[in-house]
Order: structure tokens, then sequence, then C-alpha cells
């Protein structure tokens, strides 16, 4: 396993600045090992809905999990807020960092992860495939 780690700063969108790493690291079969940090602009798409919604406050990042690969990202989040409210859903553009965002990211290099119509789901879902 290949790790990764790194720090987003303030007013860094989460979901484009990790795209735009794995993109740079030709990562193929990536995954969130931890994440820490902060928001001051969640924007998340909650289970079985077809919009996202924006939510301006401050929030820690108190999960970030999902896979990462050159060929699609699929991550889901968690934040709380000042009162320890914690939401959860699909991350999408717009979290915005408030201080940080430390994310340290492993790699499989024995395998390859694609995003291919699953005609039973209607979506794009993960498929593995080993790397030769």
């Amino acid at each position: 396993m290949k790790t990764f780690a790194l720090r987003l700063k303030p007013e860094q969108d989460l979901k484009k600045s990790l795209k735009n790493f794995v993109v740079a690291n030709n990562i193929e079969a990536g995954f969130i090992l931890t994440a820490v940090g902060s928001l001051q602009q969640a924007t998340i798409r909650f289970a079985n809905q077809n919009e996202s919604n924006v939510l301006l406050d401050k929030f820690e990042i108190v999960s970030l999990v999902g896979t990462l690969s050159v060929n699609g990202i699929h991550l889901h989040i968690s934040i709380s807020d000042s009162q320890g409210i914690t939401r959860g859903g699909h991350l999408v553009d717009g979290c915005l960092i408030y201080t940080t965002a430390e994310i340290v990211i492993g790699e499989s290099k024995d395998l390859i992860f694609s995003r291919e119509l699953d005609k039973q789901t209607g979506y794009l879902e993960l498929a593995i495939y080993q790397r030769s």
C-alpha cells in the first residue's frame, strides 16, 4: 500500500481538491484512511435525495470515507455543528474548508477502481479489477 498525506487550507473546496490530488498523483485505487478538519460551508446530498443541501455554519469534519480513483470518486462525510449535532451524506462540490483539512489517503497497487453503470441501480457503481 502506498500512502499520501495532504493538508487543505481555508477556502479550498474539499471534493474538488481531492479530485485534483487524485488526478495529479494518478491514483487508481485509493481510499480515505483518516481525515479531520473543519468547514465553513457544507454541501451534502442526504440519503435518497436528488438535490444537495448547502449548510452555512462552522462544522467539524468527524468522518470522511470512500473510494478515490482517476476513474471517479465516491465519498461520504459526517459533520458536527457547535451543538454537536451530526449530519452526514454524500460529499458534493461546495464543501469549503474553514481552518484546515488533514487527510491521509491509501492506495492499493494491486487493484484498479472504475465506475460503471449498474443496470440494477441505474447509477455508476464501483467496479474492481486486479491490476495485471
